[in-house]
Parts: structure tokens; C-alpha cells; sequence
């Protein structure tokens, strides 16, 4: 069930880098209200964001190098498949009680959490989601029809 929503996610960033193409670069760095700020940002948080969960419940921390330089869609894209790569081989790599160990995180403000992977898991396919529809949002207000994330009629695998 889960490594089906990553797939749906990832069919659905797919059709957002497709529909951004259409898109100049200036256009994809306009700032905007709301999410990260602009399409750009908002997918290299997407994907980060799911780099650095990974790494947690990895506890070997795999870094993209080029992050910090990222400046148009293909950088994003690039990115994309780096993280991609290494979230797939752990979904692939998962034990039966994967859902249950437990991860400690240290957030920057000195806070100690403790989570399952499970729960990590699921936040990361929800705050994709989140993220996509800001990009829909963005796209009605540049009079731009948004990219359909209707779970129920897409086929992925």
C-alpha cells in the first residue's frame, strides 16, 4: 500500500515536471504567496524533504552534492532521480517490522523526537501531496490548467 502511494506521487511529480516545461525559468521563479515560495522551490523542498526523511530512517545519510546549485527543471529533475533511486531501494529493502522501529530525530531547535517509519513513511507521502496542490493553486491563479492528482482513474506501477 505504501510503496503504491509513493508510486502515485511520483507518476504525479513526473506529469508536474512535464507541465513545467512549458513554463520559462523566470516564470518557474516568480515568487509566489503560499508553499516555499515558487514552483521551483516547491519542488526541490518536495524532494528534498524526502531525501532527508530517507536518510533518517537510513541512518546512513546519502547526500545530493549539486542541491545547493540547483537553479532550472532539469537540476529539479536530476534531483529527482538521485532521490528517487535511494528511496526505491529502501522501499524495495524494507523488513516485516520495518513499520514499527523507531527512529530518534533532533530537531535544530534541541527537541528530541521519536517516530516509527511508519508514521515517517506516511508523513512524507502526505506532505507530497500538500506540495502538489500548492502547484495546482499556482497554476488556476496563472490561468493554467493544474496537473489531475485524482488517485481513483490514474494507473501506476
Amino acid at each position: 500500500m505504501m510503496l503504491d502511494m509513493f508510486l502515485y506521487n511520483w507518476q504525479v511529480r513526473e506529469d508536474w515536471f512535464k507541465w513545467c516545461e512549458s513554463l520559462s525559468v523566470e516564470e518557474l521563479r516568480v515568487e509566489r504567496i503560499g508553499g516555499m515560495g515558487s514552483i521551483l522551490k516547491n519542488l526541490v523542498h518536495i524532494i528534498d524533504c524526502e531525501l532527508v526523511w530517507v536518510n533518517y530512517m537510513l541512518k546512513e545519510p546519502l547526500v545530493y552534492a549539486e542541491k545547493d546549485s540547483i537553479s532550472c527543471l532539469e537540476d529539479v529533475i536530476k534531483f529527482s532521480n538521485f532521490t528517487k533511486t535511494i528511496t526505491q531501494y529502501f522501499l524495495w529493502k524494507m523488513s516485516d517490522d520495518f513499520e514499527k522501529r523507531k527512529v530518534e530525530i533532533n530537531s535544530r531547535n534541541g527537541t528530541t523526537y521519536l517516530f516509527t517509519n511508519g508514521k515517517i513513511i506516511r508523513h512524507m507521502i502526505s506532505h507530497e501531496i500538500h506540495h502538489i496542490g500548492q502547484l495546482s493553486i499556482w497554476a488556476r491563479e496563472m490561468g493554467l490548467k493544474p496537473i489531475s492528482s485524482d488517485l481513483i482513474i490514474r494507473v501506476y506501477s
